[in-house]
């Protein structure tokens, strides 16, 4: 069986500022740096932020889910402003799952808006098709939101001295 869901954040921010995050390592440094209670750590396995990446995502204790899960960086397009990680151990495969890929794109509203759409794609066995209820945006969807606030409150704060 497969499936997707999808979330999609406006923000009024330029595309090339979320972009900057969104398309490097800088995205998952922040998640953990902004979501402590949800992120313990991440690491990179090997890779600079491009194609073929490796991450760690280790989970906080205590929370639903597994204990964490490798994602590798299968797409990095800097042009139409989309990356994809796909899960290649634990996590969601912990429960059945074939497949569980998470996209991000950056869509241009205008000059100084844009769109940060996440969209989770999976394919799961039919053996554990009931698994599929547990496949949410809420992580991708958090994550866009506190990007968002994170980027903006940088613009608004006196640079230090």
């Amino acid at each position: 069986m497969k499936g997707s869901v999808c979330h999609e954040l406006d923000t009024d921010l330029p595309v090339d500022e979320l972009w900057a995050v969104y398309g490097t390592l800088r995205l998952v440094q922040l998640a953990a740096e902004l979501l402590p209670n949800i992120v313990q750590k991440v690491s990179t396995v090997h890779g600079d932020g491009e194609v073929g990446t490796v991450i760690q995502v280790n989970f906080v204790p205590g929370i639903p889910g597994p204990p964490y899960q490798k994602e590798e960086f299968v797409k990095v397009d800097n042009e139409n402003r989309v990356k994809e990680a796909k899960v290649i151990e634990a996590g969601f495969l912990l429960f059945g799952f074939q497949s569980y890929l998470m996209r991000f794109e950056i869509v241009k509203k205008d000059n100084d808006s844009s769109v940060i759409r996440s969209t989770v794609e999976y394919e799961i066995d039919d053996e554990h098709a009931s698994n599929a209820s547990l496949v949410t945006t809420d992580l991708v969807a958090t994550i866009a939101q506190v990007i968002a606030k994170y980027l903006k409150d940088q613009k608004s704060s006196p640079p230090s001295s």
